[in-house]
């Protein structure tokens, strides 16, 4: 069984190579499987897959984390990099975007200030 924490250091060839090695097995585990094989080999298919979940993980999370570092100042990245969100923060104005105000406004507001009441204590 393979661990996490020994995928960390590997290089993408090697984890590659480890995710090949994984596969053969587990094709030649269901071999035994249909020809009826023994309980322990059978038992193993189950470590098998999780391995092979673990070695894609690994080589998932390190690809994903290079195309972050590559496209940390880039003026568009891709959209599996960009924060997710939710539907409506994603199309709501920028903050610059919310504070312009038109010309029309701005006179209004400059004519027409808001009023100061004197309140009785």
């Amino acid at each position: 069984m393979v661990k996490a924490y020994e995928l960390q250091g590997l290089s993408r060839t090697e984890l590659l190579k480890q995710l090949d090695e994984l596969r053969g097995e587990l094709s030649s585990l269901r071999v035994a499987q249909v020809t009826g094989g023994t309980p322990a080999k059978l038992a193993k298919i189950k470590e098998v897959r999780k391995s092979i979940a673990r070695v894609l993980t690994t080589y998932n999370t390190t690809r994903k984390n290079s195309l972050r570092v590559e496209f940390k100042n880039a003026k568009y990245q891709p959209l599996d990099l960009r924060p997710k969100y939710t539907r409506a923060m994603r199309r709501r104005l920028t903050p610059s975007q919310a504070a312009n105000t038109t010309l029309r406004q701005r006179k209004k507001a400059a004519h027409n200030p808001a009023r100061k009441y004197a309140v009785k204590a």
